[in-house]
């Protein structure tokens, strides 16, 4: 069931958020400090947990296989809203650099289309 899932989900962000709030306070900053990362690792670490008493059916592992899925794309278009706000706000320097590493993945993506295709074949 997907319920599973956003069950996992759920607690692995909540423990990032609780790390990264007292990393942040061990080392003196007001802030969360790779919490994200932290919830990130934790989830592909249960999600790759292979034990006998944890066996799932298939339909539960489906759900917890789509939010695993799901989860790193929302966090990398959070961090992306946040980037470009940043940017914005710190000068045309930033938004210059910005616009270059967006270009150039852009003109990486036929480099990497081909590569894959090549490997495929063999």
């Amino acid at each position: 069931m997907i319920i599973y899932g956003v069950a996992l989900l759920a607690f692995c962000m909540l423990m990032g958020t609780v790390s990264g709030k007292l990393i942040g306070v061990l080392i003196g900053i007001d802030a969360n400090v790779g919490g994200v990362g932290i919830a990130m690792l934790l989830l592909l670490f249960l999600t790759n947990l292979k034990s006998d008493r944890f066996k799932l059916k298939p339909l539960s592992n489906t759900g917890i296989t789509f939010w695993t899925a799901m989860y790193i794309p929302i966090v990398v278009a959070m961090a992306a809203k946040q980037n470009v706000y940043s940017a914005l706000n710190g000068g045309a320097v930033a938004v210059v650099a910005g616009l270059l590493a967006v270009g150039a993945s852009f003109a990486l993506i036929p480099i990497l289309t081909r590569m894959a295709g090549q490997s495929d074949d063999q």
